[in-house]
């Protein structure tokens, strides 16, 4: 078929194509980085020098011999010089990194989860290019790089690097500075009627109303106060903050609660690291409620744990990760559902001190009947 001929929806068809292949091999290239930071970060090396060599010849690695994807089967996943074996993990986060691009890319820009204001009424096809709005999709993707690295390096040593975390929390922190509450809507687009307070269990009250979600869902509290108007950097630091103030205090109380009642730590300080850095990313609200969704997918983790190596130790990382990206993805959805308790103080309290005395009465009740 002759190009001049070809119609509009084949265009549109080759260039969407197009778009996501680039997001993959974008993301299979920050994958290359991550198994990088997976190698190196829990012995305290740098991951900027050396460049990339074999772990046991020690022999520099040539560009053209770590190409992301290819290169494992080029060489057929062995040293060229040594001929040892590189491990499958390599590959595999690569592609996983790519394919989680992808989705993310395919559910924030083109599907517009967060349903933004900027994106309704767009074409595919204008969806497709380069805005303002692909600043969320990697600002999430720089997240989602910081958790995989997190998950796979407390998979194979039970543990999460301070400097990564670290550093994720300085770079939540810059962008909710660069892009605060609720950017990329303006900031007179701040709320947004509930969409179920016409009926149900919302019916007593009739003019609920929810904050827009933005690069960062929810702003620190809604509404906000005079002295922090919507989109000014003191907003987006202020929410950061909140944020970074949650991930550590909620997983480190908990700890301590846990602890108290069981006799035994349960929770280990990575964990609270890693929902501090979380918590830069998007604020306080969501990453409280991540943690208890990540409750699910631990309880699935730990059940095939204990048929595969019995009663060890298990990361967490791992299920906090999934919860913190099912959170962000879902919030659209999560966020009508818990809005009353985030947004009141009384029923916050009510809500900290109740869940305290529970997991106290649980740990203790557990340590019985293992003593027992």
């Amino acid at each position: 078929m002759p190009l001049d001929s070809m119609p509009l929806e084949t265009w549109l068809e080759i260039w969407f194509g197009f778009v996501l292949v680039v997001i993959f091999l974008l993301g299979a290239a920050w994958g290359s980085f991550i198994n990088v930071c997976i190698h190196r970060l829990p012995f305290e090396k740098s991951v900027l020098w050396p460049g990339s060599r074999c772990g046991h010849c020690l022999q520099p690695i040539r560009w053209y011999y770590n190409l992301p994807l290819i290169s494992y089967w080029w060489l057929r996943g062995r040293c060229r010089v040594c001929g040892t074996r590189f491990s499958i993990r390599y590959f595999l986060v690569e592609l996983l990194t790519g394919l989680c691009f992808v989705g993310l890319f395919y559910l924030e820009v083109i599907q517009n989860v967060y349903e933004l204001d900027s994106l309704k009424g767009r074409s595919l096809l204008f969806r497709a290019l380069p805005t303002m709005e692909w600043a969320l999709f990697f600002y999430h993707a720089t997240l989602l790089c910081f958790l995989l690295a997190a998950s796979f390096i407390d998979l194979e040593h039970l543990e999460i690097p301070l400097p990564l975390t670290i550093t994720g929390t300085l770079a939540g922190l810059l962008g909710s500075v660069l892009w605060p509450w609720p950017w990329p809507n303006l900031p007179q687009q701040v709320a947004q009627a509930h969409p179920a307070a016409s009926g149900g269990f919302w019916q007593f009250l009739p003019h609920i109303e929810l904050p827009k979600l933005g690069l960062q869902p929810w702003p620190l509290w809604y509404p906000l106060p005079d002295w922090l108007p919507p989109g000014i950097w003191k907003t987006g630091l202020a929410t950061s903050l909140a944020g970074v103030l949650a991930g550590v205090v909620m997983v480190r109380g908990i700890r301590f609660v846990f602890g108290l009642g069981r006799g035994k730590e349960g929770l280990g300080i990575g964990d609270a690291d890693l929902m501090m850095m979380a918590g830069a990313f998007l604020g306080w609200q969501p990453v409280v409620m991540a943690f208890f969704i990540s409750v699910f997918p631990a309880l699935l983790m730990g059940a095939i744990q204990l048929v595969r190596r019995g009663n060890q130790e298990m990361p967490f990382g791992p299920a906090l990760a999934m919860g913190i990206l099912i959170t962000m993805l879902g919030w659209r959805y999560i966020g009508p559902s818990v809005q009353l308790y985030f947004f009141s103080g009384p029923l916050i309290l009510i809500a900290v001190i109740g869940g305290g005395l529970v997991l106290f009465m649980a740990s203790f009740f557990l340590r019985l009947v293992r003593r027992g």
